[in-house]
């Protein structure tokens, strides 16, 4: 999830910030791209906001597919999931056991704020879609990338440019994180916590931010994935309100977004 007045990154600029006219922007360079790149742990990159690429040769394969031709090629469809070949999500067993842990030693006096925030955010998915995510507590004060007890750890860090960041189905476990920046827990305007939780576990279950579905939004990333549903949801818990969206309250799952996680986990 990018910081409210965090300006937009490199290759998603050069695809969508000036609206339909943005195909006509000069494409930066890889060297570019790469130093207005977030430099995140583990030898991961932030693009598009909270999305993690894998070390420089993943943010290479990223740049020449999607911002070295201009991919602008956006239609307006629903809810999408990410797609390269095919859906990338976890099988139905996966779906059903998708465990984390809360770094204790990270959150300090947070924890338990964060606790209850990632269980309500889980909670929304969990209702309308056939997935399940466990907090495996055991783990706590010892949740870190190398967990390998749990699909996922949750930790804190600060100064990271985003206000959360977390990862898609088919990332390395090293890459398996849900960050959270120290920021979240102050002025984020009418997002709350579990709001910004809601949208990165939408990440994690494999879900698009809605936005790339329209060079319109101005926010349009590439065109990596598949709709799951007919509309396009301006409203969508997915979807940046600073992106032309219209969801003015915190974020949300709407109908659509619930009609979209019910069609890929069914």
């Amino acid at each position: 999830m990018r910081k409210l007045s965090m300006a937009l990154l490199a290759g998603v600029a050069l695809v969508g910030c000036g609206g339909p006219e943005a195909s006509e922007s000069r494409i930066p360079t890889f060297e570019e791209f790469q130093a207005e790149a977030i430099k995140d742990e583990g030898n991961v990159f932030v693009v598009n906001g909270d999305e993690a690429v894998e070390g420089v040769e993943g943010l290479r394969a990223y740049y020449d597919n999607f911002v070295a031709n201009g991919d602008v090629g956006a239609t307006q469809d629903g809810l999408a999931v990410y797609y390269i070949g095919g859906d990338i999500k976890w099988s139905a067993t996966a779906a059903r056991n998708i465990t984390y842990c809360v770094s204790s030693s990270s959150f300090g006096t947070r924890y338990n704020t964060v606790v209850t925030a990632m269980n309500n955010a889980a909670g929304a998915w969990e209702a309308t879609a056939n997935v399940n995510f466990v907090h495996s507590s055991t783990y706590d004060s010892n949740c870190t990338a190398s967990q390998s007890a749990v699909v996922f750890d949750v930790r804190q860090v600060s100064g990271a440019g985003y206000v959360a960041r977390a990862f898609f189905p088919n990332s390395s476990r090293s890459a398996r994180n849900v960050l959270i920046d120290t920021s979240a827990f102050s002025a984020t305007g009418a997002w709350t916590l579990t709001g910004v939780l809601r949208h990165e576990l939408g990440h994690t279950l494999g879900f698009r931010h809605e936005h790339t579905r329209s060079t319109a939004s101005g926010c349009y990333e590439d065109s990596q994935w598949r709709a799951l549903t007919s509309t396009y949801d301006r409203a969508s818990v997915m979807h940046y309100p600073q992106c032309n969206g219209t969801q003015t309250g915190d974020l949300v799952l709407t109908s659509l977004d619930k009609q979209g996680a019910r069609a890929l986990y069914p």
